[in-house]
């Protein structure tokens, strides 16, 4: 399976990259690709990702589709070939 997944904010300072493909097995889940990136790209663990390597740094969340976010009790359900994930930040203004 393969999705696209963009990075905005935060996850693109520490990546330094505006987007990239993943060829992910068919069974991954967000939380999967979650310790996928703190992996690739460890400068992420502490901002971007949660130093357990698996869950996302408030406010930071991801973007499906450009439809809906990924809520914590969806991290173990996965993306279906061709989506296009958003790694974003979530900020609160006023």
């Amino acid at each position: 399976m393969r999705v696209q997944l963009e990075f905005l904010g935060v996850s693109r300072l520490a990546t330094r990259l505006r987007e990239v493909t993943l060829d992910l097995e068919k069974d991954m889940t967000f939380r999967d690709i979650v310790r996928l990136l703190g992996t690739r790209y460890p400068a992420m663990i502490g901002d971007v990702i949660q130093p357990d390597g698996e869950t996302l740094q408030a406010p930071n969340i991801l973007n499906l589709n450009a439809k809906r976010m990924i809520q914590e009790s969806q991290m173990d359900e996965g993306p279906s070939d061709g989506d296009r994930i958003i790694l974003m930040s979530m900020s609160a203004g006023g």
